[in-house]
């Protein structure tokens, strides 16, 4: 996958607000805190890419178990 930054739309675990991020494809495997432009809440971010090589995002809340 080349190094490009992409741009994702996420749920927000903490308010429910669709909000966008950018993602940089060299994060596989990372996971980092972002706050939430709504709510300004911490989101926890773990970048992956598949075996197809599709970039996958999951945000977690802190008090989420994952």
């Amino acid at each position: 996958m080349d190094r490009e930054l992409y741009t994702m739309t996420i749920t927000c675990p903490n308010c429910g607000e669709n909000v966008q991020i950018l993602i940089d494809a060299e994060d596989d495997g990372d996971t980092y805190i972002e706050d939430c432009q709504v709510c300004c809440s911490p989101i926890n971010i773990t970048v992956t890419i598949d075996e197809r090589e599709q970039l996958m995002v999951q945000a977690h809340s802190d008090d989420e178990v994952w």
